[in-house]
């Protein structure tokens, strides 16, 4: 093949969280997968690449090592990079697109990668909740995928949402954490029950929660959390008859003797804390704190902070299941509540 046919097959998108190099060789055996190149196809030079795309030679290096590596590329001294091999073992392409990048989230990163290993190329993208960012990545996107892995959560606009997603085919799709309405057609899912599973935490806490008086659920307005959460919290509250609050602003709250503090957001737990230390109440007696999302740290914040969280391995386990095994089917992931002296 000539070379700048090659280099047409070659796509480095700024918009990826996927490293350069990783792209160079995914795009570069995503060409073999589809029979554009072939064994002893000679590649572009390093120089070419880098200049081509603006990336750095050691970029470019870096990314044909891999393929070295994997027993794709040899080179012969004087003429440069071949295809020595088209046995192409990842046979899998998955177009992973998260609406944040966070410790939990990296959590569901590591897992899947680990569990489909060498099977699968990733091209990695972050939205950061924005609805417009969100459909522009999609639609600028070069490749075909086996799969397409979405965690659907925005800011403003998730009613819009449905449609943009609706344009993909449904026997590559897998919702993540959240299932949206009007998502037509049969696609893979795993998901959270959000209002049951914050009602369940609740109940199993219910024996420390009695000796508080009032229930206190930071939900930020401007939160891309799924107003669930809220009902299932007020259908705890109004079920077994403790007074609640829902507070948008930590900020601007008196913190009292006899409250429950339940947040969501990690910048509001700061807050929040910082707030309870500057007085003198005591936290598991005076004030509680139940944290969402299970954090190795929060075993020590306060003589250990209780925390109610979805499972991220798990999350990141089944994803891969539905990909190797189950497309298709929803899969509702585990919620755990943790307690301790904070409660």
């Amino acid at each position: 093949m000539d070379r700048i046919n090659v280099l047409e097959l070659i796509k480095i998108d700024d918009y990826s969280v996927t490293p350069k190099y990783q792209q160079l060789g995914n795009a570069i055996l995503d060409g073999i997968r589809k029979g554009l190149i072939k064994k002893d196809d000679m590649m572009p030079s390093i120089n070419e690449v880098s200049f081509e795309f603006d990336i750095s030679r050691v970029t470019v290096e870096k990314g044909y090592n891999e393929l070295r590596k994997m027993g794709i590329l040899d080179s012969v001294p004087g003429k440069g990079y071949y295809i020595k091999s088209i046995d192409v073992s990842q046979h899998l392409s998955i177009f992973l697109l998260f609406n944040k990048l966070s410790q939990h989230k990296k959590i569901i990163y590591d897992t899947l990668t680990a569990e489909l290993g060498d099977q699968a190329a990733i091209d990695f993208y972050v939205y950061n909740n924005d609805l417009g960012l969100f459909h522009k990545i999609l639609n600028k996107r070069k490749n075909d995928y086996t799969h397409f892995v979405i965690i659907p959560h925005f800011i403003e606009g998730e009613d819009k949402a449905p449609e943009i997603i609706n344009s993909l085919p449904k026997d590559k799709l897998i919702l993540v954490d959240k299932l949206l309405k009007n998502v037509s057609g049969e696609f893979g899912a795993v998901y959270e029950n959000f209002d049951k599973n914050i009602f369940d935490a609740l109940l199993e806490a219910k024996e420390r929660l009695t000796k508080y008086k009032t229930l206190n659920l930071i939900f930020p307005e401007n939160s891309y959390y799924p107003k669930e959460i809220i009902r299932g919290f007020e259908n705890f509250c109004s079920d077994f008859a403790f007074d609640f609050k829902i507070i948008h602003t930590i900020s601007e709250e008196e913190i009292m003797p006899g409250n429950v503090y339940i947040n969501l957001m990690e910048d509001d737990l700061i807050i929040l804390i910082d707030k309870v230390l500057s007085t003198r109440l005591q936290v598991g007696k005076d004030v509680g704190i139940i944290s969402y999302n299970e954090t190795p740290l929060k075993r020590f914040i306060l003589n250990g902070l209780s925390t109610m969280s979805t499972d991220f391995e798990a999350m990141g386990k089944s994803i891969a299941k539905l990909i190797l095994e189950k497309p298709g089917e929803h899969i509702e992931n585990p919620f755990k509540l943790t307690l301790r002296d904070s409660l």
